[in-house]
């Protein structure tokens, strides 16, 4: 009968297999992990995509040339005021949300229907710019909101053109510059504005409409005003020319007072003499007659015309 011999025991002392440790290691796992639950990651996988597919203008919001976004956060107080966020792609929770702003200089139109001083209905045509200001567009979205234009900017400027034009009349709105009126309207303006985290940056003023029975009114009394200065003009030159007569006048009649004493008789023949002298040189036809005069100085006859007729060049001699 034979014993079986027993078993021998395994060594105790026997070196165990080490695991891989490290990025070796944890990728051993991984891929374990993966090959036990790939039917579960493979859903959770789709679950995902499909998600971020359908939020995805949600999530990555791309935020234009001129624009700036501001974030309001649903689960963390509301909107985020330390942050503007600038041009290109952002990345949030999909629970969140971003307003975007418009931060160029824009520019808006309006038709505004005033009361003139006296009571009569002026249709002024302005055009507003107007820019928010970034440093404050999370406090102005807090304040105001995206539709800050609406709300605030258009009708301060509306009341502020009713303001200035119940300032003046018909009369002066048709000759005033606009540019006037609009710096006005600036002025009362501005500063409510840039309270609320706006700034105007220009008010222009295209077009005044007075009533047609005022315009034509007005257009007759200036024409009637430029008539009376063109009157008045011609009765100050009149005026001016008389006085130059005058004095001219005054002038001769004491040019005549020293020259008369001096026009002895050989003076005068002595001019007698000179005026034949440069009469024989002109090249005209004619007959002079030495000594025709009575004080023997020429006569000239005109022998150009059908009947020619003499005429006396001598001056005579003044009385004594």
């Amino acid at each position: 009968m034979s014993v079986a011999s027993p078993e021998p025991e395994k060594n105790a002392s026997a070196p165990r297999r080490q695991r891989p440790q490290g990025i070796q290691g944890f990728l051993l796992r991984l891929r374990r992990y993966v090959r036990e639950h790939t039917v579960p990651l493979l859903l959770s996988g789709l679950v995902f995509t499909f998600f971020v597919v359908y939020l995805a203008n949600r999530i990555f919001i791309l935020i234009g040339p001129g624009e700036a976004g501001v974030l309001f956060r649903r689960l963390q107080n509301g909107t985020q005021t330390d942050h503007i966020y600038g041009e290109g792609l952002s990345i949030i929770a999909p629970w969140n949300h971003m307003y975007i702003y418009n931060v160029r200089v824009q520019e808006h139109p309006e038709t505004v229907l005033a009361l003139s001083s006296n009571g009569l209905t002026i249709k002024v045509d302005v055009s507003m710019r107007y820019f928010p200001d970034y440093p404050q567009l999370p406090i102005l979205h807090q304040k105001v909101g995206p539709e800050y234009a609406a709300r605030v900017v258009i009708p301060e400027v509306i009341a502020g053109a009713r303001e200035v034009i119940g300032k003046y009349k018909p009369d002066d709105l048709y000759t005033l510059q606009t540019s006037a009126i609009s710096d006005a309207i600036i002025r009362s303006v501005v500063r409510s504005l840039k309270e609320k985290f706006i700034t105007l940056d220009d008010v222009n003023i295209k077009n005044i409409s007075l009533p047609p029975i005022v315009t034509l009114a007005i257009e007759n009394k200036l024409k009637e005003e430029q008539l009376a200065k063109e009157y008045e003009f011609r009765i100050e030159r009149e005026h001016f020319e008389a006085e130059r007569l005058f004095i001219q006048s005054g002038g001769i009649a004491e040019f005549n007072k020293g020259i008369i004493p001096t026009l002895t008789p050989e003076l005068l023949r002595f001019k007698g003499i000179e005026a034949t002298l440069e009469l024989s040189a002109s090249p005209n036809s004619k007959v002079i007659v030495i000594g025709g005069g009575g004080d023997g100085l020429p006569l000239i006859l005109n022998t150009d015309g059908a009947s020619p007729a003499p005429v006396d060049l001598s001056i005579p001699a003044p009385k004594k």
